[in-house]
């Protein structure tokens, strides 16, 4: 965040202002934050995904369409991004100023994409819906489901 942002968001927090149109300039701000930090996590995320190629291609694409799926629904911050985001934020909180968390960062961010995966099968939850699409079971069947899952 901007040092003028800050500044801002500091002012607004203690003054109660809000901008002409009424909105809280304080939420303001954190949404704009937090949709920047979410665009940063998604994009590291691509990077670590696996190409959709050669016989497990198939496999692959379930496990990136899982994990690319998004927020709980349509224009939302991506929800599942804020295991990622609080282990950076601690991290930095404890003195790391490097990228050496983003591995981390995307294998936590993995590890709860597939269990949500796990959680929707018929043979769980039964869900066809998850984060505004169709879960991947519901795409690529079921069996596909449990190996998108197993990742």
């Amino acid at each position: 965040m901007k040092k003028a942002d800050w500044n801002l968001w500091i002012r607004s927090k203690y003054t109660g202002r809000k901008r002409k149109d009424g909105i809280d300039m304080e939420e303001t701000i954190f949404r704009q934050e937090l949709q920047k930090r979410t665009t940063a996590i998604e994009d590291l995320l691509k990077q670590y995904l696996p190409a959709e190629e050669g016989y497990q291609k198939t496999v692959i694409e379930a496990m990136n369409y899982s994990l690319m799926a998004g927020g709980e629904g349509a224009g939302a911050p991506r929800s599942q991004a804020r295991g990622a985001m609080l282990m950076q934020e601690t991290y930095r909180m404890l003195g790391g100023e490097d990228d050496i968390i983003e591995p981390f960062m995307v294998a936590i961010e993995m590890i709860h994409t597939y269990s949500l995966v796990h959680d929707d099968l018929p043979a769980m939850d039964n869900d066809e819906y998850r984060r505004g699409r169709k879960t991947t079971w519901s795409v690529y069947g079921d069996g596909m489901g449990v190996l998108a899952g197993d990742g």
